[in-house]
């Protein structure tokens, strides 16, 4: 009988209640099946992560699955906490908090760049977690110092996480969409032709935005932008509380 989702994300936990059976050991843990999950996950996408799959890779059968993680959902839970739990979390070694942020949302980013299926991974639950709450721990001491109080510094940290998260989605590989590099490059001069001389706005900052990226969209230069007007906003709420 699988435990409860609670008791999953705390297994390691020396509080955690231990299965009383005297039967033969299991093949595998629910740590070897979480770790094998986020695995296909990486490699595939959280859409070919299948219980079938997943038993096939452990040599064990689908049902034996669903004992060591309830179901496919409390699966995705459990392996959001654990790419959490194994994040790198780097001391804060500077007095500076708008550095701090910049810190968190950086490392934040580069997470989702190692396991692109946790921007799909939505489920409140994740947030009871030790990986997830270790987390949220060390990424609020980013605003020490700043005389917030705790419903702020909670929503100021969710401001950072939220934008990271969509800044993430936008630069998440898509193996079905054209180069837009290369098509910016072949069809610039062919799309002068159809505009002629309609939305002249448009053309003229379109023009110098895809001049100055090369592109009609960069990333890179998004990310850049949109942190800086994050902590800008964030500023303004620190210096009204200083």
């Amino acid at each position: 009988m699988p435990r409860e989702l609670i008791d999953l994300l705390w297994r390691a936990h020396p509080h955690a209640p231990r299965d009383g059976s005297r039967g033969p050991k299991a093949k595998v843990t629910t740590s070897r099946t979480v770790d094998c999950a986020i695995d296909l996950a990486d490699a595939e996408g959280l859409e070919s992560l299948t219980v079938r799959k997943l038993a096939s890779e452990l040599g064990i059968s689908p049902m034996a699955v669903y004992t060591h993680i309830g179901t496919r959902t409390d699966l995705l839970v459990l392996m959001a906490d654990a790419v959490r739990a194994g994040q790198r979390r780097d001391p804060y070694v500077t007095d500076d908090w708008q550095a701090r942020v910049e810190q968190i949302a950086e490392a934040d980013l580069a997470l989702y760049t190692r396991h692109w299926w946790l921007i799909d991974v939505t489920d409140q639950r994740s947030a009871l977690g030790p990986g997830t709450i270790a987390k949220y721990d060390h990424e609020l001491h980013a605003f020490d110092g700043t005389n917030l109080d705790d419903v702020e510094r909670d929503a100021a940290l969710t401001f950072v996480t939220d934008f990271t998260r969509t800044a993430a989605q936008a630069r998440r590989p898509d193996p079905h969409a054209a180069d837009m590099a290369d098509v910016w490059y072949l069809w610039n001069e062919r799309l002068k032709t159809y505009l002629g001389e309609d939305f002249p706005l448009a053309q003229r900052v379109g023009a110098a935005a895809g001049e100055s990226m090369n592109a009609p969209y960069s990333p890179d230069a998004a990310w850049t932008f949109g942190l800086a007007r994050v902590v800008d906003a964030l500023e303004s709420l620190v210096n009204t509380q200083s």
